[in-house]
């Protein structure tokens, strides 16, 4: 019996912990499940058939997962467990982490014979509810391999290099739906001023070469009928676009378009709201432009 561990049960991680829970049980194995808040676990497990568990029980499984909100909170719940964990374990981070976080924690992990994988996911709520997130793995292939089989929340798993490569993955993605979002606002916004129907203008540029995610996915959906749903907040978009540009530094390259685009995101959590969909963000262009998208 393999005993499987999910920490962090917020928007993306109760649906993923829930796949994880049917495979392990499906397979006669024990899931645990541990969130900051109680009551999350408690419901969690009245839903699924998990087992509440204590941080000190978590550390003993044989996969801990975690879904947290920051590499800083992995790094907590890392210090509570860090004397109790099971030499062999696999710990997989879904945290949409930092790189260098990964490094001292896969350290640390290491010290107590741990093997670490950053994981971070994309796709959604929508994606954790499906079953269907793409998932981006740095560290050692042959963990992966030996973990892949628990990894019941996802339809697409890379792996994209050492520890850290997942992390930096995820962070450079985030930061491009940033800029293509930011992008699309400011040309809406130009269209809406030059008195432009805009669900006409998506639907051409839907068809056309400006297209992206958030031309065909998000604007039309969310923006354009002013419900802006709370689903990936505005504060966590902001974080991953700050650690792409931290990444640019620590590599010293050069990408002037993602470090503009990580201000403009932290910008708009501020003067709009960390916990506003990320699409609220064009709220900011359009008190910039003074017009509404609609």
């Amino acid at each position: 019996m393999t005993t499987l561990a999910f920490l962090g049960l917020g928007a993306m991680g109760d649906p993923m912990a829930a796949h994880v829970t049917r495979h392990a049980r499906q397979g006669g194995h024990r899931a645990l499940v541990w969130n900051r808040t109680a009551s999350r676990a408690h419901a969690h497990a009245h839903a699924y058939g998990s087992e509440v568990a204590s941080l000190e029980q978590a550390a003993q499984a044989d996969v801990i997962f975690t879904c947290l909100p920051t590499s800083a909170q992995v790094d907590e719940v890392l210090t509570v467990m860090e004397a109790h964990l099971k030499a062999g374990a696999v710990w997989v981070d879904c945290t949409s982490g930092h790189p260098q976080a990964a490094a001292a924690q896969g350290q640390r992990l290491a010290a107590r014979g741990v093997t670490l994988l950053d994981a971070p996911v994309s796709g959604g709520t929508g994606g954790a509810q499906a079953g269907t997130l793409t998932v981006m793995v740095g560290g050692p292939a042959d963990a992966l391999e030996a973990v892949r089989p628990h990894l019941a929340f996802a339809g697409k798993v890379v792996h994209v290099g050492q520890g850290g490569a997942g992390f930096a993955v995820k962070a450079v993605n985030n930061a491009l739906l940033g800029a293509a979002l930011w992008a699309t606002g400011e040309g809406l916004a130009v269209l809406a001023r030059a008195g432009v129907d805009l669900h006409a203008a998506l639907d051409v540029i839907n068809a056309s070469s400006g297209r992206s995610n958030a031309s065909q996915n998000l604007i039309g959906q969310r923006v354009l009928t002013r419900e802006f749903p709370a689903t990936f907040a505005l504060g966590l978009l902001a974080k991953d676009a700050g650690i792409a540009a931290d990444l640019t530094g620590s590599v010293q390259g050069s990408a002037p378009l993602l470090a503009q685009t990580a201000a403009l995101l932290r910008a708009a959590e501020h003067l709009i709201g960390a916990d506003e969909d990320h699409t609220a963000a064009l709220k900011l262009i359009e008190q910039m432009n003074r017009t509404e998208l609609h």
